[in-house]
């Protein structure tokens, strides 16, 4: 039987350092520590290893990547930030955290300069950043590698690895419990023609509505963004415009736990007055009272996911683009009533 190669996880593995320290000794960089460099070099001569062609494409290879975003919701950044670290710390790798204005027209000089001045090889872009085209291009054309996530049913190009999540699907699920329920007239809050996960969800309840047999009412649907501040608002302004609304569609959590605030405001019962669902399965719909019903949205696991295949690319830059799918599941908690 052939004797399986040594590989520089077993290295680092017997070691006990990160692979990049390992590679770090390999190729004579001058900021390892006396104390690490004597003991990889000792376990490297007790296994016999010789460097493979992945050690030797890390020898050039930036070891940092960037998670650039630019989303209100605190939970959310950092629930994708640990899922990034997940990875990093894994694979030996540095991790750039870059809020930003998508709104800017600034943002493009920024990441371009942020990549030239960190040695940052790689960037995981999320809504609504990720959103657009000419900015993966533009990022392209400077030799980062990039992987996206986004809002829909499919990739929606060749140009980079995507981590696609179904919002319309899930979506549409949230309303049909809704449906189930008895719910006739069920607002959506948070609709923003520039937001596609907003999109996404607004054509699942569309669908659901409109596979019922019952019209989408302009007046149901409330425009706002995807903060607690604005579900207050948004509920206030349909219940100030005497809606007959008996149940309500947040777009996330936070909207959602904004219209459980403003409904008790009102002195309304939840579920027994209007039943309330949210999006995420953030804290927010743990944390309110009663407990919302939701949308599972895995940020951690998704992060994670995109993190590993950067890695992967910055390492093996010739591999042609990957695509993940991410499907949604309802999370049911005691929000929601049913009504006759």
């Amino acid at each position: 039987m052939p004797v399986k190669k040594p590989t520089i996880k077993d290295v680092a593995r017997l070691a006990g350092v990160s692979f990049k320290s390992v590679s770090r000794v390999v190729n004579n960089e001058a900021w390892v520590s006396d104390e690490v460099k004597a003991k990889v070099q000792a376990v490297i001569a007790q296994l016999n290893y010789q460097p493979n062609r992945t050690a030797r494409l890390m020898r050039t290879a930036p070891f940092s990547l960037a998670f650039v975003y630019d989303n209100p919701n605190s939970h959310y950044v950092i629930e994708m930030q640990n899922g990034i670290l997940s990875q990093c710390r894994k694979k030996g790798f540095e991790l750039v955290i870059h809020p930003t204005d998508s709104a800017s027209d600034q943002v493009w000089h920024e990441l371009t300069s942020m990549i030239g001045t960190n040695q940052i090889g790689g960037v995981i872009l999320t809504p609504p950043l990720s959103e657009s085209t000419e900015l993966v291009q533009q990022l392209l054309a400077q030799q980062a590698k990039v992987v996206r996530i986004v809002s829909g049913a499919e990739p929606p190009d060749e140009l980079c690895p995507t981590i696609y999540v179904d919002d319309e699907q899930a979506g549409q699920a949230i309303t049909e419990h809704l449906l189930a329920q008895g719910h006739r007239r069920i607002a959506f809050l948070g609709y923003h023609k520039d937001h596609k996960s907003s999109l996404g969800r607004y054509r699942g309840y569309c669908a659901a509505l409109e596979n019922a047999g019952i019209e989408v009412q302009e007046e149901l649907v409330i425009s706002g963004n995807f903060t607690f501040d604005s579900g207050v608002q948004m509920t206030e302004t349909l219940l100030q415009q005497g809606s007959a609304a008996t149940a309500l569609f947040g777009c996330n959590d936070e909207i959602a736990a904004g219209a459980l605030y403003a409904a008790r405001k009102r002195e309304l019962a939840v579920p027994q007055d209007l039943s309330i669902v949210g999006f995420e399965n953030s804290p927010f719909s743990r944390q309110t009272w009663p407990g919302l019903t939701t949308v599972h949205q895995p940020n951690a696991e998704i992060a994670a996911k995109a993190a590993s295949m950067l890695i992967a690319l910055m390492l093996e830059p010739e591999q042609p683009p990957a695509h993940c799918s991410i499907k949604l599941q309802l999370v049911l908690r005691d929000s929601v009533s049913f009504i006759d």
